[in-house]
């Protein structure tokens, strides 16, 4: 995976966060510097914590599934895709101004749980772990910072595209991963 192709990765599973920080920056109305950081700091981390959770734990089962790595990369990212399409038709902008421990905790898990499979994938994948978690995270915090600023200024009419959007980059990127197999 090259580095383009990380980057439209990293965008793809930070659009869950950005959703959420633009609900937050609904609910804050006048988010500031410091909002902005905790929600890219907590968005941001898990997203870059998670796929080193996933990757580490399988990578012993990596070399039993190393020929149908490509397959096993695109199952996982279009079911990602397709989730995040399906939940972002049917979820609303959760507008609490909290932006305590326990709140953004259990955020940042909700909001990365697709980067815990990618993990997986990467196990199976000829990937540099640690420059990918890096990239992952830095977009997320990046977006998610983006995201609070946005919620102050346009409100939620963003949450579901932001959401969709994502959901068809990683179907795209899997769809890719796949067609290089095949080809």
């Amino acid at each position: 995976m090259g580095f383009l192709e990380l980057l439209i990765l990293a965008v793809g599973l930070a659009m869950d966060s950005f959703a959420v920080s633009i609900c937050k920056g609904l609910a804050l109305k006048n988010a500031g510097l410091k909002q902005m950081c905790t929600a890219g700091i907590w968005f941001g981390g898990f997203q870059a914590l998670m796929p080193c959770i996933g990757y580490f734990g399988s990578i012993s089962f990596a070399t039993y599934f190393q020929n149908y790595a490509h397959f096993i990369a695109f199952v996982l990212l279009f079911f990602i895709g397709a989730k995040m399409i399906y939940e972002a038709r049917k979820s609303e902008c959760d507008t609490s101004r909290n932006m305590d421990v326990k709140t953004m905790f259990v955020l940042a898990v909700a909001t990365s749980i697709d980067a815990l499979a990618v993990g997986v994938s990467f196990a199976v994948l000829d990937i540099n772990l640690w420059q990918s978690v890096a990239i992952i995270g830095i977009v997320t915090f990046g977006l998610s910072c983006i995201g609070i600023k946005i919620g102050t200024i346009f409100g939620s009419r963003w949450h579901t595209l932001s959401e969709t959007i994502g959901g068809v980059i990683l179907i795209l990127l899997g769809l890719k991963i796949l067609s290089e197999k095949i080809i």
